[in-house]
């Protein structure tokens, strides 16, 4: 029997790699392109997040961690040092949906009870005011024209003044956002099942990861399931943004008693997944 056949962590990888798979197969990546990103991710991984930090990582080290040779593993270093760094321009998604949240949490754009305000385009407090704010360089035009694509907001054809309908920006239609969605999402969980595999021994705390599933539901009930689940999900987030969003310093604009000055990326990740199961499914029943 192949060890690939009984070790838990192989058979969680092949159900991983399966739709990811039919994924690159739709978008027209062959294999030899992600042998190639799995090479460089390897090496990446052996070089940053093996390292020792007190001495420099080395090339034999990452061939002996990775299996790769050492002439393989500097072509990927080279490869990672030509990439442009962390810190290009965000990408469009990112600042639009800043721009959402600075309306949301942003005291000087809402109402006296705490209601994001209807804002005019131009002046004081206004929506370009908001977006000179919150979205770097992105044109009040171009964010405002996003948002309405996305049905985020509404204008109002009479006065021209600008309402919040939606307090997430989700893209819609676009591929290269949902794409960025999607390796963030994946990463994000991944990173968390990671900690958590190792966290009792590492004497770390297991961060939160929980999962709701059935596999016997009649075809009839989901669609009222598919509009409740996403429904509720909505009303959570928005609840734990309340709680959230005011901490960071992008909105608050301040810094608190003890602030250190670092940061902390954190959040919470909600999907919805739903499949047909055939009589002799093997998940049946699990």
């Amino acid at each position: 029997m192949k060890k690939t056949d009984t070790h838990p962590l192989y058979r969680a990888l092949y159900r991983i790699l399966r739709p990811l798979a039919r994924l690159l197969l739709r978008n027209g990546i062959p294999f030899s392109e992600f042998a190639e990103l799995v090479k460089r991710a390897y090496v990446e991984a052996a070089l940053e997040d093996f390292s020792d930090d007190r001495r420099k990582p080395t090339d034999s080290r990452a061939a002996v961690m990775t299996g790769l040779t050492r002439k393989e593993v500097k072509r990927q270093r080279e490869l990672l040092a030509a990439e442009p760094s962390g810190n290009q321009q965000e990408p469009r998604a990112g600042r639009a949906s800043r721009v959402v949240a600075g309306w949301v949490h942003d005291e000087a754009f809402q109402t006296g009870d705490g209601v994001p305000a209807v804002l005019p385009f131009d002046g004081a407090l206004s929506f370009t005011e908001l977006v000179r704010r919150y979205s770097g360089d992105m044109t009040p035009r171009a964010v405002l024209d996003e948002l309405l694509r996305v049905g985020v907001v509404a204008v109002d054809p009479d006065s021209g003044r600008i309402e919040l309908r939606s307090r997430a920006y989700v893209p819609a239609g676009d591929s290269a956002e949902l794409l960025q969605y999607f390796g963030e999402d994946v990463s994000d969980l991944v990173t968390t099942v990671d900690h958590n595999l190792v966290a009792s021994e590492s004497g770390r705390t297991p961060l939160f990861q929980r999962t709701l599933t059935y596999n016997n539901i009649p075809p009839e009930v989901i669609s009222r399931w598919r509009a409740h689940a996403a429904s509720q999900s909505q009303a959570l987030l928005e609840q734990l943004d309340c709680w959230l969003g005011p901490h960071d310093r992008d909105i608050s604009g301040q810094r608190r008693e003890g602030d250190t000055g670092q940061s902390v990326r954190t959040g919470l990740s909600i999907f919805y997944f739903e499949e047909p199961l055939q009589p002799d499914d093997p998940e049946r029943g699990r």
